[in-house]
């Protein structure tokens, strides 16, 4: 019969599989999702770092922006976020945000550029309100269509190379961030160098139709093992990468959240089309002057991990809260618990011990550079 609430959930093209394979389905973003397989979220997280995972990433949102040349496209998506849109090279990718007047983040996203049109993915639980908002901004003029007949698959880590250029040699010649079209098990695919572990590895939109071949093909090889979100969660957070709703929200700026990076210097004060988007003097000004607070990596002592919630104080006694940690758990790789959180600025820098409250103790947290692996992308 199903658990109840199973009626609510909506399904990916590749949910069978997923049960056929042994996965743990877990209610996630309006979606039954795998948590995890019977190989279990150490021995799932291992394996992606070593050799390759393969995820189902089919809830996110899946958007392009046509009707329009790419150049003027790219001019009116700039004025609702605050990248470098026209700078972007055809076959490229770029991180993005949208964010609300004030600078809060609503979602952050990727952003490519396909030659005649822009192809956009968004995080799953805002994809509605990230359509609704480029429909009221770009429509008429720019055509905005969401993407409902095409699955999205990750596959990640150091021998995700060698496994898709079996499949089409053209994979290997891609660089990080890369995008391009793809035949892939004789699906026409759209495929970025680009992922959420801090690995190697790709994303490959496919045809809802061709998604279970193409999933159980990349699973015959001797190097891909299914992954479901616990893995996906624990490799995101010792890559130091932000989970939306959880990281940053509309609470956050961009400064804060260690993100200026990803604000390109033409949108910047003194860049040549600086601000014109939402939330620009407060984003802006925060860059100049510095964030009072700012988002880092933090290690609890020992092998507790410290979960989102926990409260961060300056010292062993008394005190207020000075900041919280917003995604916690036992990263793997590290061989011990990983945090990310937000302390005083003054209060950030690598060493730095501060303490995080559990079962009425206060128990050390020492200051850590994100992120805690070291990247392996393909440059």
């Amino acid at each position: 019969m199903g658990r109840q609430g199973m009626t609510d959930l909506r399904i990916t093209p590749l949910h069978g599989l997923h049960v056929e394979l042994g996965g743990k389905m877990v209610p996630f973003t309006g979606y039954d999702m795998p948590v995890q397989f019977p190989a279990g979220i150490m021995a799932e997280h291992t394996h992606t770092r070593t050799k390759a995972g393969l995820f189902d990433v089919s809830h996110m949102g899946q958007v392009i922006l046509g009707g329009a040349p790419v150049e003027q496209i790219a001019a009116a998506f700039e004025a609702l976020v605050p990248m470098n849109v026209l700078g972007l090279g055809e076959g490229r990718q770029r991180y993005g945000l949208f964010l609300n007047e004030t600078g809060g983040i609503l979602d952050d996203l990727m952003f490519a550029n396909r030659g005649d049109h822009l192809f956009v993915v968004v995080n799953a639980a805002c994809k509605e309100a990230d359509v609704a908002r480029m429909r009221a901004a770009l429509e008429p003029a720019i055509s905005v269509t969401y993407i409902e007949d095409r699955a999205l698959l990750a596959l990640q880590g150091p021998a995700a190379e060698a496994v898709l250029s079996s499949l089409n040699p053209a994979a290997a010649d891609m660089r990080f961030m890369d995008v391009a079209t793809l035949t892939l098990n004789g699906a026409e695919c759209w495929v970025s160098r680009s992922g959420y572990t801090g690995e190697d590895g790709y994303e490959i939109s496919v045809p809802a139709d061709a998604a279970v071949d193409l999933a159980r093909t990349l699973l015959a090889h001797g190097d891909v093992m299914p992954i479901g979100l616990g893995a996906r969660d624990s490799l995101r957070l010792e890559a130091g990468l932000c989970l939306y709703g959880h990281d940053i929200d509309t609470n956050t700026l961009p400064a804060e959240a260690g993100l200026i990076w990803a604000i390109q210097k033409a949108r910047r004060t003194g860049g040549e089309r600086a601000g014109g988007f939402p939330g620009a003097d407060a984003v802006l000004a925060q860059i100049d002057a510095g964030a009072e607070r700012k988002r880092v990596g933090l290690r609890p002592e020992g092998r507790a991990p410290m979960r989102e919630g926990v409260e961060i104080y300056a010292g062993t006694e008394g005190g207020e809260v000075i900041g919280r940690i917003t995604s916690g758990g036992f990263g793997p790789t590290v061989g011990g618990p990983v945090a990310m959180g937000y302390v005083p600025s003054d209060l950030s820098a690598p060493g730095t011990v501060v303490y995080g409250e559990l079962r009425g103790k206060r128990l050390p947290l020492t200051v850590t550079k994100l992120p805690f692996v070291a990247a392996g992308f393909k440059r």
